[in-house]
């Protein structure tokens, strides 16, 4: 018992800050939002109303959840779940590989396993660490709908799906573990799973079988394969049923099951799923340090692209079904001009706001880039490049070229997309010139990600992967939920995503995109020339 306090409390205390901020930060936009809600929606006619719309056009309906009725807790609930069950489980796959794989690869599980704690008891404090993590994050968002007001039974309802699905992604996270050899692909499945799971929701939900009045909807059966999908059952506020939370958690107990079975039968550091047999003999594309760093960042590209071209897909493919639903409800002209300003017309505004999310994924793959050379320093691979002729200065330069690349080529491509899509619809002439401006005006801003994440590198290389993600995903929460939550503008205006110029109304004004674009490139070659006078800092 006492090797399992003290594990769980190393653990605790290596998290605290990283669960502090997914915790808190989900938590606090639960809580923001339904202000926002409420402005919008404040009146059972708008929510009536809004929610025929959403029924009638169901592709809207992925983005969301499913409707069950106008109360007010109701429509909070169809708004906003599936998104912070999202969050929840990113969070919660993230701790599970942390914790485990990521230990084997570093060799740590290999020296507690030689301790009393065994090589089962780690595991098992894991299990009960993001466990209770996800009972927090659950309480975390029912005070916070409670202190808005919202009906306390159907806010614990709410929390308690959003426990339960938490922890069927963490245990999908502990088989990841299992499975992989590395924790960069436990993570990159897990991630996957995760995202399957919103989107089988989204089908499930949008195949789903409407009432006549429009006000409510009974999911088809894909939601029946998603964690978030049972959340959503429990129709919180309305009915306040648990039963179907039993099934994720059913799911949860057979995994983590199978986890201690697998983990009793293979060897430390060994993986069911074999990791590729390398080539006897490199390519020339390897024959130099760039493109050694080229090759290692190829795989993070090619997920970031895919994400970039289906949400340009969607940006113009979509555009034609918002512009047919605000004809019978301008407050969706309103939320999507809350971001970006009056003056854009509705296509501008939507591909703004989806080329926003695209911005997000491009940012998330330059500051990856900049994490991987932090991976490389602490692995002690760096180091064998930097026995050869290669200067630290060069070798930190080249990381900053394929950062910018990645950066170009997501947004490349998610613009390629986006044209495809608009020139399938009706009016491609329309649709092409916005595509390009939206997508180029992400530029800057990423870059400024990719500034920041290198300067960490250079000057508290340590901190270089919790402040790479601290910094684009709180950027990327002020800056796409700051202006319709009505967030204080100083707050906001701390997100590079928010300075990204616009195209809206006749002009694009680029004068913040021309800013963030020095700002960016200076922080860029601030951290690339301090790396002459640095030490290598591995381990940690």
């Amino acid at each position: 018992m006492s090797e399992l306090a003290a594990l769980l409390g190393q653990r605790l205390r290596r998290d605290r800050w990283q669960l502090l901020l997914w915790i808190l930060g989900t938590s606090l936009l639960a809580y923001a939002s339904v202000s926002a809600v409420d402005d919008t929606y404040g009146e059972e006619s708008d929510r009536e109303e809004i929610l025929a719309v959403a029924i009638a056009t169901r592709t809207i309906l992925i983005f969301r959840g499913t409707p069950n009725g106008t109360d007010e807790g109701a429509f909070v609930f169809f708004l906003l779940f599936a998104w912070l069950a999202l969050m929840g489980g990113l969070m919660s796959t993230f701790l599970a590989v942390r914790h485990t794989r990521a230990e084997e690869e570093q060799g740590r599980a290999e020296l507690i396993a030689a301790t009393p704690a065994g090589r089962i008891l780690p595991t098992v404090a894991t299990v009960v660490h993001g466990v209770l993590a996800n009972v927090v994050l659950g309480l975390g968002i029912a005070v916070a709908w409670i202190a808005t007001g919202l009906d306390p039974a159907g806010s614990f309802t709410a929390g308690a799906a959003m426990a339960a699905s938490g922890v069927a992604f963490l245990a999908f996270g502990l088989v990841a573990a299992q499975l992989f050899r590395t924790s960069r692909s436990a993570n990159s499945w897990s991630v996957g799973f995760v995202l399957a799971a919103y989107l089988l929701r989204g089908i499930g939900d949008a195949a789903g079988t409407p009432t006549d009045d429009l006000q409510h909807v009974t999911p088809a059966w894909p939601s029946l394969l998603s964690p978030i999908g049972y959340g959503q059952m429990t129709g919180a506020y309305v009915e306040n049923d648990l039963l179907p939370l039993l099934v994720p958690l059913a799911f949860a107990a057979v995994a983590v099951a199978g986890v201690f079975w697998l983990q009793s039968v293979r060897d430390q550091g060994a993986s069911l799923v074999a990791g590729r047999a390398g080539r006897a003999s490199a390519g020339g594309s390897l024959s130099s340090s760039f493109g050694l760093a080229w090759r290692l960042n190829t795989g993070i590209l090619a997920a970031w692209t895919v994400g970039g071209i289906a949400t340009g897909l969607l940006a113009t493919s979509l555009s034609s079904v918002i512009e047919q639903a605000a004809g019978t409800s301008p407050e969706i002209v309103d939320t999507l001009r809350a971001a970006i300003g009056d003056d854009a017309t509705l296509e501008q505004a939507f591909i703004a706001t989806f080329y926003g999310v695209v911005g997000i994924l491009a940012a998330c793959c330059a500051v990856q880039v900049g994490i991987r050379a932090r991976q490389e320093e602490a692995h002690g691979t760096a180091e064998l490049v930097l026995a050869t002729p290669v200067p630290r200065v060069r070798w930190l330069l080249e990381y900053a070229i394929v950062g910018a690349a990645v950066i170009v080529i997501v947004l490349a491509a998610s613009a390629a997309a986006g044209v495809l899509g608009a020139l399938a619809g009706d009016a491609p002439a329309d649709l092409v010139p916005n595509v390009l401006e939206a997508a180029a005006a992400q530029l800057p801003a990423c870059l400024v990600f990719l500034g920041l994440t290198l300067l960490v590198f250079a000057f508290a290389p340590r901190a270089t992967v919790a402040v790479g993600w601290t910094i684009v995903g709180l950027g990327a929460i002020l800056g796409t939920f700051g202006p319709i939550l009505q967030l204080p503008d100083a707050l906001v205006d701390l997100s590079p995503f928010a300075h990204s110029p616009v195209p809206a109304g006749e002009d694009t004004d680029w004068t913040g995109g021309f800013w963030m674009l020095g700002i960016g490139v200076a922080a860029a070659a601030i951290a690339v020339a301090s790396m002459r006078r640095r030490e290598l800092a591995t381990g940690g």
